[in-house]
């Protein structure tokens, strides 16, 4: 490991350390009465009102070829990029994983969203096949194939295991299912990310996710109720939103973008795998949550699976 990404490499580290406490804080929100849309909107505009006064600070100093307020990306194409990431970095991965944590174990949700990693490669592999643009060109190259191959296999068949778990009830399958999703959302989100900060810089890329994750949220709200004021006077409620929307959402996000910006969208990845064993450490004090049999060796493939599948030149 280079000294020189060294930094980088530990700030990924802190980073998933945060994101792993994310799931057991959203459990915590859905048990007090809150929708997983709700949840979504409320931390996401907490974010983006903090990076908007951010990128009124920044933009004092920036360049005028990249001033942190500029509204529209340089042709429509990456603005049409910008949305698409809005919807897998944004409002379709927390929407599926805020809901999978309304039907399953905040563990469960880690593990499963943990495969992002393997499915990051596999796209990485095949949109590397089809296309020859800047992107490509970005991506990281995939290792042997057979180490892709098993990772992917062992992954799989983990995922198997915790899904189809007979001593689980039959619902936690949905929330499974929709966590599932919710990494193959984070994974699509992977490939385009760290090409596209490092063109645009962290905030204003930050910014454009949080916009269009709010944007496309919308349409999930429509004839939506909302819950009581009161609900959100409760300590437990708004300490959990503000942690989800400055820490988790505004300095994660801006702190992830440049982490795959110089470290590459497969390296950067990788470290999600390790995101599920501070969600599990914390849910079992937190939440009084465990882990079947069935489900603590499907966790382990998966782990070693995304481990396997994440090696490359």
């Amino acid at each position: 490991m280079s000294t020189s990404r060294l930094p980088w490499h530990l700030l990924a580290l802190v980073v998933v350390a945060i994101w792993g406490l994310t799931f057991v804080s959203t459990k915590t929100l859905i048990s007090a009465g809150l929708d997983p849309a709700e949840i979504f909107v409320v931390r996401f505009s907490v974010a983006y009102l903090g990076i908007l006064v951010l990128s009124v600070l920044r933009a004092r100093h920036a360049r005028p070829d990249r001033a942190s307020l500029t509204l529209l990306a340089r042709s429509w194409q990456d603005e049409l990029l910008f949305v698409f990431l809005g919807l897998t970095g944004g409002s379709f991965y927390f929407l599926t994983e805020n809901t999978a944590l309304a039907y399953t174990q905040a563990s469960n949700v880690s593990f499963l969203v943990c495969s992002a990693p393997l499915f990051t490669a596999l796209f990485s592999l095949i949109y590397r096949r089809f296309r020859r643009d800047r992107f490509a060109d970005a991506m990281e190259r995939i290792g042997s194939g057979w180490m892709l191959a098993l990772g992917t296999l062992l992954a799989l068949g983990g995922m198997a295991l915790m899904m189809f778990d007979g001593q689980r009830v039959q619902v936690s399958l949905r929330g499974d299912l929709l966590a599932l999703g919710a990494a193959l959302c984070w994974a699509l989100y992977s490939l385009f990310i760290g090409k596209i900060t490092e063109e645009y810089g962290a905030l204003f890329a930050t910014r454009k996710v949080f916009f269009y994750g709010l944007l496309t949220i919308l349409p999930f709200l429509l004839g939506h109720g909302f819950a009581p004021l009161e609900l959100f006077a409760q300590p437990v409620v708004w300490g959990n939103l503000l942690f989800l929307g400055l820490c988790a959402s505004l300095a994660c996000f801006v702190a992830w973008n440049m982490v795959t910006a110089r470290l590459g969208n497969i390296t950067a990845v990788n470290y999600v795998y390790l995101n599920p064993v501070f969600t599990l450490i914390s849910a079992m004090i937190l939440l009084g949550e465990r882990l079947t049999p069935a489900g603590a060796i499907g966790s382990a493939l998966i782990l070693a699976g995304v481990i396997l599948a994440g090696q490359h030149s």
